[in-house]
């Protein structure tokens, strides 16, 4: 009997490849998988799995985990505001995980003797899954054809196409990666620093030229509206968001980081739905939350993002960090103005109940009302008690 494999398989061109190489020159049994996080349409799925079987696979899956990661990863990274380098959602990092983990807990069901990824050996991607795999289920072995041959995007399109496969590997070029919480772009032009993707790169184009004014909604720090259209079904909501701010092509950027594996990568994103909901969240949070309420969530909320891009999902101490910033969401409810225009938007404004602006104490510049021009002097007397010290001292030694 063959050994049996199972490929996390998105029909790419390095799982399409893996596929290929590992039914037909190392001769086993070949299970692909395809674990969703939001990215695929029914159609596109359906054109996955066909192009599983064309490259040899034995069976093909479906794993739908969409829910499970807004569960338990989105929802938490909106919470933490979080942005890596201040620009990137961190898209592709943050799925990784819960496609590993969809794999290998398939990969058991099915009683494999290995399984399979087709990251490189120069991305993130290679350690998130063997790092998840290893974890799970350490018996069960990690093969990585791309990885292990140093193959280059153009030997593996030949490779396809001198073994009869059928594609269109213009498209192959790029390395497109989409989810529910973003999509990233990786071509010619992201290997080289002073290179930026082509408008056509990019999965969304801009067809709306008109401004347009929307309203996002929040509950205690979730999206729960758009547009005053209440929603409990969150994916739902951020699809729709999705749909009518990438006609303007907001979301586009170039992300610029440092590696798991130590070396600067470089990709291109299109995220129009989590740049504006994390951006409105974190409006909203300004007005809501305390000064140190905000200064420590920024701490937590960076380290969470660090932790989930380098591959430590897994480690206990995130738990204790979404307990932290869940928490922390308690008066973030309310809703958010926004006007998109082609390329780019703005934060209008926000209105809730919580606004820590609207009280009695005062309007800031203009009017103070729960203290006195008195107590300001006596204040700012105190405060600058220690400055005026340490500054006395050094008059002296001079």
């Amino acid at each position: 009997m063959k050994e049996k494999v199972v490929l996390a398989f998105s029909g790419g061109l390095d799982t399409s490849f893996c596929a290929m190489y590992l039914a037909k020159e190392l001769g086993y049994e070949v299970h692909t998988a395809v674990a969703n996080t939001g990215g695929f349409s029914e159609e596109d799925l359906k054109v996955i799995e066909d192009k599983a079987y064309r490259l040899g696979a034995k069976s093909h899956a479906t794993l739908d985990v969409t829910q499970e990661y807004y569960d338990k990863s989105i929802k938490y990274m909106v919470f933490g505001n979080v942005l890596r380098n201040g620009t990137y959602p961190i898209s592709v990092s943050s799925e990784r995980i819960f496609q590993a983990l969809a794999i290998i807990q398939y990969a058991q069901e099915l009683k494999a003797d290995y399984v399979a990824h087709g990251s490189t050996g120069a991305g993130n991607d290679q350690v998130r899954f063997d790092l998840t795999f290893d974890v799970i289920a350490p018996e069960i072995k990690i093969l990585t054809p791309t990885r292990d041959l140093l193959l280059s995007r153009e030997a593996e399109i030949n490779y396809l196409r001198d073994h009869g496969y059928q594609a269109d590997f213009t498209k192959m070029e790029y390395s497109i990666n989409k989810g529910l919480w973003g999509t990233s772009v990786g071509g010619k032009e992201t290997l080289q620093s002073d290179q930026t993707l082509p408008d056509e790169a990019y999965p969304s184009q801009v067809v709306a030229s008109n401004p347009e004014t929307i309203t996002l909604q929040f509950e205690k720090g979730e999206l729960c509206g758009v547009n005053g259209e209440k929603n409990d079904n969150k994916i739902h909501l951020i699809n729709q968001l999705e749909a009518i701010a990438s006609k303007f092509g907001i979301g586009r950027d170039m992300h610029i980081g440092d590696t798991i594996i130590g070396i600067k990568g470089r990709v291109g994103f299109e995220a129009a739905a989590p740049l504006l909901i994390i951006n409105a969240h974190k409006m909203l949070e300004k007005h809501t939350l305390t000064k140190w309420q905000q200064y420590w969530k920024d701490q937590l909320g960076n380290w969470y993002g660090m932790f989930l891009h380098e591959a430590q999902y897994l480690e206990p101490v995130m738990r204790d960090i979404e307990k932290f910033l869940e928490n922390s969401q308690q008066n973030v409810t309310g809703t958010v103005i926004i006007q998109l225009r082609p390329l780019g938007y703005t934060l209008v404004g926000v209105e809730s109940t919580f606004d820590l602006m609207k009280t009695d104490f005062g309007e800031y510049g203009e009017m103070n009302r729960a203290w006195s021009a008195d107590d300001v002097k006596g204040f700012t007397k105190i405060l600058g008690n220690q400055m005026k010290i340490y500054y006395n001292v050094q008059k002296r030694n001079e």
